[in-house]
């Protein structure tokens, strides 16, 4: 059985939930300036500060899943981290500089469609020319259009079928709990794909390294004490970030 104050924390956690759920109702009815919104000239909605900072503070929460789920940044880092394993570095480049990166190379990938919500839904929301819901209708049109050149049609049947949706007459009828998920799958398929090629020199010069080693008696010597350093030149000589990175930023040019 539960103690006292168990039953007495569990009782305030209901009691303090129901006015949670009550109170926009009762904010709205007794005027509550916390909790205020009002039209203004243009179409727009001035929110007052607390709800400001209610909707701020949401958007953080979902900010971090929207950079994963709906950006460059499933790839980048992927193929990265691959990279990463590829030269047979534990430790170097640390996982902070692999993110960090990644993050920044993202920023560079989808700055024309940020600048392209920032005209279209930002600044006219700022200007109370419109009101929240058109802004954020406005502002998923860029990102619809992104990630649907990157998606994969086979991808986006398959989440079309497994939800039991109707078919669709244009991809622009493509929700976003369908787009997401098909997005996200096709670039985990492209990032596995471009990590296989980035594999492939490396993998080459660890056989020829092993197979040496091996027809010179020198068994007890490991492949990869020799292979690392040889691995890190040819990366060096061929310019391999470059290479690397320059691949990646032009996969999504469409």
């Amino acid at each position: 059985m539960m103690g006292r104050p168990v039953r007495r924390w569990i009782a305030l956690a209901l009691a303090l939930s129901a006015v949670l759920l009550a109170a926009p109702g009762w904010a709205h009815a007794q005027g509550l300036p916390a909790l205020t919104s009002t039209p203004v000239a243009g179409g727009g909605t001035q929110y007052s500060l607390s709800l400001q900072t209610l909707l701020f503070m949401t958007v953080l929460v979902f900010l971090p899943a929207m950079l994963l789920m709906m950006t460059a940044f499933t790839r980048i880092v992927i193929v990265l981290s691959l990279l990463k394993q590829a030269l047979g570095t534990t430790t170097v480049p640390p996982s902070q500089v692999i993110v960090g990166l990644a993050l920044f190379l993202t920023l560079f990938v989808m700055s024309p469609v940020f600048s392209r919500i920032d005209d279209v839904a930002v600044k006219p929301l700022m200007d109370n020319t419109i009101s929240l819901t058109q802004a954020m209708q406005a502002g998923a049109r860029p990102l619809r259009r992104f990630m649907m050149a990157q998606t994969r049609k086979d991808d986006l049947a398959l989440f079309v079928r497994l939800s039991g949706h109707k078919p669709l007459a244009s991809p622009q009828d493509t929700p976003l709990s369908l787009l997401i998920p098909a997005f996200v799958t096709s670039e985990l398929k492209t990032a596995f794909q471009i990590g296989f090629i980035v594999f492939i020199p490396f993998l080459i010069i660890d056989m020829v390294v092993a197979a040496v080693l091996m027809s010179m008696g020198m068994m007890m010597l490991s492949p990869v004490t020799v292979s690392f350093p040889l691995k890190l030149m040819l990366f060096v000589l061929v310019n391999g970030w470059d290479l690397v990175i320059g691949s990646l930023v032009q996969s999504f040019v469409r």
